[in-house]
């Protein structure tokens, strides 16, 4: 049986070279029953993908594939985003367990090490039937536990990026002797403030001049470090495994709040210092996860707890009616998850295979500091769900699962702890935030179908998801400086409900092969930021809200190979949505993305080297809602290429990525600077050095 899971590492460690596995990239029988098994919609990449596409974050380097977003704020931060949906309507897996920090936030990035990612699988469009709540917009999941074949290996990259004067190195050591097995991976990186070609910004009507175009105060640090021990046998295997991540990165110095115009802070005296206003970001989990697989079933079990401790400090300054506070912690959050699952796959015959599971999680997140956004809170949610997979031929296999779950959250009621005049003139303790216990049930269904007549894969689902309400939803009160807004929540939101169609449409020929994957999205009673007619010291008021919304689109992809050595290639992503009710009736939703495609030149010469040229584009977006502005479109040149040299026992990789050749100036609508009127950064160059021993 080792012998057995040995062959399946081998054959993963080969997808491995593959950039994204869709049709263009291996063509015949085998990746026509790879598609028919796939979930619907999803895409899996390999790690030398990512390294390929290294752009500072793993959000940016999944972006360029098509209905992938990364929601950025800076150089070192983003988010993503799967068809316009990001935040808590996707869920983010590592290892199979739900990556839980502070996701609600728009400022920070994953706590995940990219450089310890073996594989990720993109599923775009709803994976509640396996994660729940948080999965009604998509999956990202991410995968670190390749098993080592050898008794010691390992690699280390060099890699750094010229905008921001980044540096790092990344390194891996693992090894396998008989049944066990361990890996060790550190990564460490500096980054210096970001330039963007520009010289002064627009701030409230206030001109901000940038010294040499100089995004100050965007520097930052971040340190990883990773350990799983394993063993293997005949039947089980099990996996322990711990792993932090810490970062510390500064704020645009004048995007949080025009007090800093007063600051005594040189922001220009160093591009490396990192100055108020930072924030720091430590994420620490244990996750140990088990398997056994008998004759005709498999079990799986993980257990796990993942803290998160963020903070937020800023110079102690008054605002409104605060005085000065007392120190520089303005926010800190504490959060602790702990997640339980037990899953199993059941072969009933040779036509039907049945999978169930089971999961459940508790958080208990605790605030601290003198600004105020979310209050405590404590969360308990779990579900079970049953999937059948019914094979009628090779080339046609039904499949559908239900799934009910229950939540209940538990927020604690927060007041000032200052005074404020009320309507009378008389200082009062305002409450920002009340007791709010809430219980919440949903009921969740799939049906699909997957059909592969001759070179074509043809697919369809139809299902319902759901997402609870979040505590920052119910309960926010308080200022949002990074996206230049004041958030209030609304304690009677009602669990968020989709139903969805989606099809995925796939050719493959010996040269020339196809994907289109076109969905629909039928919100009753979507949650968004509502703006609204009123301000906070002189910040818009927003307001969470509900709306029937209509989404709609698809994503695309067509490879063509002109010669051997020779592939063409386009891809691109198309997203319209609507309110159809409500206060913003007519309107589209905020940050909704425009198209965007990409046109490349792969040229590949040797064994393994490569030299690309792609052409990205985004359209003009002017579906808006009050107060955003329009967005121009805009279009960047780009250039990678790569080579591995075998060297004896090493083997020396060696890349380079030129992001936007022509320095040109563009805004991304789904980049919350943009408000402000900062553009995307200029030329940026990145170089990876790597040995694999």
């Amino acid at each position: 049986m080792i012998a057995t899971i040995v062959a399946a590492f081998m054959l993963l460690q080969v997808q491995d070279t593959t950039e994204v596995l869709g049709p263009a990239t291996i063509y015949g029988e085998s990746r026509r029953q790879e598609l028919m098994h796939l979930t619907l919609g999803s895409v899996e990449v390999g790690r030398n993908y990512i390294e390929n596409n290294f752009s500072g974050t793993l959000a940016q380097s999944l972006s360029t594939i098509p209905g992938v977003q990364a929601r950025a704020i800076g150089s070192g931060q983003s988010k993503p985003a799967i068809r316009g949906l990001g935040f808590n309507r996707i869920a983010v897996a590592v290892d199979g367990i739900k990556h839980e920090g502070q996701q609600w936030g728009d400022d920070h990035g994953l706590e995940i090490d990219q450089f310890a990612v073996d594989r990720v699988e993109v599923i775009k469009g709803p994976g509640a039937l396996m994660y729940g709540s948080d999965a009604i917009g998509g999956v990202l999941g991410i995968y670190t536990n390749y098993l080592p074949t050898e008794p010691f290996e390992g690699r280390v990259n060099l890699f750094g990026r010229s905008n921001n004067l980044s540096a790092g190195l990344s390194a891996r050591l693992q090894g396998r002797s008989g049944p066990f097995y361990w890996k060790l991976h550190l990564t460490g990186s500096d980054y210096a403030d970001y330039k963007v070609p520009t010289d002064e910004i627009e701030y409230y009507s206030y001109r901000i001049p940038l010294k040499n175009g100089t995004l100050r105060n965007t520097a930052g640090q971040e340190r990883d470090a990773s350990l799983i021990l394993g063993f293997v046998g005949p039947r089980f295997r099990n996996d322990f495994k711990v792993s932090e991540t810490w970062s510390k990165s500064g704020f645009f110095a004048n995007a949080h709040g025009l007090e800093v115009r007063l600051s005594d802070i040189d922001y220009d005296a160093s591009r490396r210092d990192i100055d108020l206003p930072w924030q720091s970001v430590n994420h620490l989990t244990v996750h140990n996860h088990s398997h056994f697989h008998g004759n005709g079933f498999t079990l799986d079990g993980d257990l796990a707890w993942q803290m998160n401790h963020r903070q937020e400090r800023s110079e102690p300054v008054s605002h409104g009616y605060m005085p000065i506070p007392p120190d520089d912690k303005e926010r800190d959050f504490l959060k602790h998850t702990l997640t339980g699952k037990l899953g199993g796959k059941i072969v009933l015959s040779e036509q039907n295979l049945l999978q169930t599971g089971v999961d459940a999680e508790f958080q208990h997140n605790r605030r601290d500091g003198w600004g105020f956004i979310i209050p405590d809170f404590e969360t308990l949610s779990g579900g079970v769900y049953v999937t059948d997979r019914h094979t009628v031929s090779e080339s046609l296999n039904f499949n559908g699962g239900v799934r009910y779950d229950h939540a209940y959250t538990s927020i604690h009621g927060y007041t000032d702890w200052f005074p404020t005049p009320d309507e009378a003139g008389t200082p009062v303790y305002k409450q920002r935030s009340g007791d709010i216990q809430r219980d919440f049930d949903s009921f969740t269904w799939s049906l699909g179908a997957a059909w592969s007549p001759g070179r074509w894969v043809l697919k369809a689902n139809v299902g319902k998801s759901f997402r609870v309400p979040i505590p920052k939803e119910l309960g926010a009160d308080g200022v949002n400086y990074h996206i230049f807004r004041y958030e209030k929540g609304s304690p009677d939101l009602q669990p968020e409900k989709s139903y969805q169609l989606d099809a995925g449409i796939n050719w493959m020929g010996e040269k020339l092969s196809f994907r289109v994957d076109p969905y629909l999205n039928w919100f009753p009673n979507y949650i968004y930021l509502n703006p609204g007619s009123s301000y906070y010291e002189g910040l818009q008021m927003y307001t969470y809200t509900q709306a029937q919304v209509l989404r709609t689109g698809f994503e695309a992809q067509v490879t063509y190979q002109l010669f051997r050595f020779l592939e063409l290639e386009a891809k691109g992503e198309y997203l319209w949505a609507r309110q159809m009710s409500g206060a913003k009736k007519g309107y589209t939703l905020p940050f909704c993305p425009p198209w965007k495609a990409v046109f490349s030149a792969r040229y590949s010469f040797l064994e393994d080297g490569f030299v690309l040229f792609d052409v990205r584009v985004a359209g003009r977006q002017d579906q808006i809602v009050p107060p955003e502005k329009p967005t121009e479109g805009w279009y960047t040149l780009n250039l990678s290429a790569g080579k591995n040299y075998p060297l004896g026992p090493i083997v020396l990789k060696t890349g380079i990525q030129v992001e936007n050749l022509l320095n040109r100036r563009y805004y991304d609508h789904t980049n919350y600077y943009r408000l402000i009127g900062v553009p995307e950064p200029g030329l940026n160059a990145s170089l990876m050095l790597g040995v694999d021993f």
